[in-house]
Parts: structure tokens; sequence; C-alpha cells
């Protein structure tokens, strides 16, 4: 079979893209490397605020050892075992874009990028004695025991995710550091969420790309990915409770998630004025639309919730 008569196929289609698209990836990971500026996770800790602990005889941590606000001790918890599975994230692109040429130099550059940051946010943690580290260490092998799967997504489908992911992780990043009331907490999570920020450009391009080569199956995956989207942290140990303390302080909400990941990304991409969709694509794109419609109606909800449990605490603190 040659690969034009291939291409009619799942798999096909994703080995002629990635080979159509080779140019686009060299083209962005040039651009990548020309505007991403070097930093150090060093010098985001402050070390002269360090201690031994008990081990070396020193004093183990305790909760009053804490400077961060609950809510946002929460957040960077979830956002560093987040950032933990790296692993399993650098299988899951390397599978799907491979390690040869211009996709393969990406892979490793992404993953070395994403490698400082959890080591910043830990030895952030760690020093300042923000959270318990023994629990810490606990919650990290857990994590990272049980790994990460995306299941079967293809190239298109995994790439679209990600366009996704990387911005909602860098808002959460941010918020998170605004959260914590520490100037050094919010630069280093700045500095994290810049990273975050030119990964999500990266993506965000190459999709561009395939919808000019296969708008249909290309808003079919966008159409799968923004419906079905998950956080990559999804599956750590008290997620849900988490997200929905994380929620209620706007750190991350489904308003942000509407307004601040979902449909700059999409307009971006003129999913809602392109004229070049077959049925298939003028489908997916009134799936998601509808889709997008009703996730606006039950932000709207939450938020009116979240400020009348707000002012109702106020009312009762005064």
């Amino acid at each position: 079979m040659t690969l034009l008569e291939s291409a009619d196929t799942a798999a096909g289609r994703d080995a002629r893209l990635l080979y159509e698209l080779e140019p686009v990836v060299a083209a962005n990971l040039d651009r990548h490397l020309g505007v991403a500026k070097e930093w150090h996770p060093h010098d985001y800790v402050p070390w002269s605020r360090g201690r031994d602990f008990a081990f070396l005889g020193g004093t183990d941590w305790a909760p009053e050892d804490s400077p961060l606000d609950p809510v946002a001790k929460t957040a960077m918890v979830v956002n560093l075992l987040t950032e933990d599975n790296l692993p399993s994230y650098h299988r899951e692109i390397a599978t799907r874009f491979g390690r040869d040429g211009a996709w393969g130099q990406w892979v490793g550059r992404w993953t070395a990028e994403e490698g400082r940051h959890g080591i910043a946010m830990r030895d952030y943690l760690v020093v300042t004695r923000g959270v318990d580290p023994v629990q810490l260490e606990r919650l990290r092998m857990q994590h990272m025991t049980a790994g990460y799967d995306s299941g079967d997504k293809d190239m298109l489908q995994t790439v679209a995710y990600v366009s996704f992911q990387e911005l909602a992780t860098r808002v959460s990043h941010r918020n998170t550091g605004a959260a914590t009331g520490c100037p050094l907490a919010e630069q280093l999570l700045a500095r994290i969420a810049t990273d975050e920020n030119l990964h999500m450009v990266f993506y965000r391009n190459l999709v561009a790309a395939a919808l000019e080569r296969e708008p249909d199956a290309t808003m079919c995956a966008i159409r799968d990915e923004v419906v079905g989207f998950e956080m990559p942290g999804a599956g750590m140990p008290d997620f849900t409770r988490n997200s929905v303390t994380i929620a209620k302080a706007g750190i991350y909400d489904l308003r942000l998630h509407h307004d601040d990941v979902l449909m700059p990304v999409l307009r971006f991409w003129k999913i809602f004025t392109r004229d070049d969709f077959g049925p298939a694509g003028e489908q997916a794109r009134e799936e998601l639309t509808q889709f997008l419609a009703a996730l606006d109606a039950q932000a709207n909800r939450f938020v009116e919730q979240r400020d009348r449990l707000l002012a109702r605490a106020a009312r009762r603190a005064s």
C-alpha cells in the first residue's frame, strides 16, 4: 500500500501529517529557541531560609512552619505533582511525534524545559517549609507510580490537547503564584507560566498548520479534546476535592477555562469563521459550539453560586 493509499486510515494520515508538518515544526522550534530566555531554578529559591530536618540533627516540619495560605498550598502541591509526571508526558509525546528530526528535537527540548518546573517548585517548598516534605514525597511516589496515560489519542488529538493543556497550566501557575502572598513564589510561578505559554504557542501553531492540510480531521480532534478535556493531574490523590478548593478561590475554574483557555485558542484557529470544512468538520464544529454554550452556562452558575457564598460569609464576618 502506498502512502497515498494508506492516507485514508488514521495511522496513514498521522504518518503523512508528521512528514508534512516537519518543516512547520522546524520553523517553530527555531522561533521558540529565539524567544525563550535562559533561566535557572536555583535563582528562585531562598536558600538562606533553609535549615536541617531531624535526620541531620535539625527539626522536622510542623504545620506552623508554612508561610503559605492553605488554598495556595493546595494549589502548589497539585501543580507540583502534575509537573512530577514528566516522564509519562515525555513517553506520550515521543510515542505520538517520534524522536527523529525536528519532531524529536522538539520533544527533547520541551522535556528539558518542563523538567525545570518541578525542580524549582520542590526546592522552594522544601527550603521554605511550605509543605510537609514527607507527605509531599509520599504523594509523589504514589502519583508517579500510577503515571499518566492519555489512552488511544492519535497525533492530531494529542497536539490539540496540549494546545489547551499548556495554556490551562499557565493560567493555573500564574494565579497560584498570586494567591501565595509570597513575592518570590509569585515570581517563580510567573517564570514557569512563561514557559508554559511558549509551549502553548508552539502546539497552537502546529494545529493551525494541520487545519490547513486536514481541516475536517483536525476539527474533529479539536472537538474531541475540548469536550473530553481533563487536566493531566486528574488521576492524583484527592484531585477532585482539591480542584473544588482551587476553583472556589478563583485560581482555576470553569469561567477561566472557558474564557481564558478554550476561547482564545479557538479564535486563533478561526474555528467559528472557517469555510473549508466538509460535512464531518461542520458537524464537529456544531457539536463544539453546543458544548461551549453549555459550558458557558455552567460557568455562569458556578460563579453566581460562589459569589453568593462569599457574600454570605462576608455578612457573617461583619
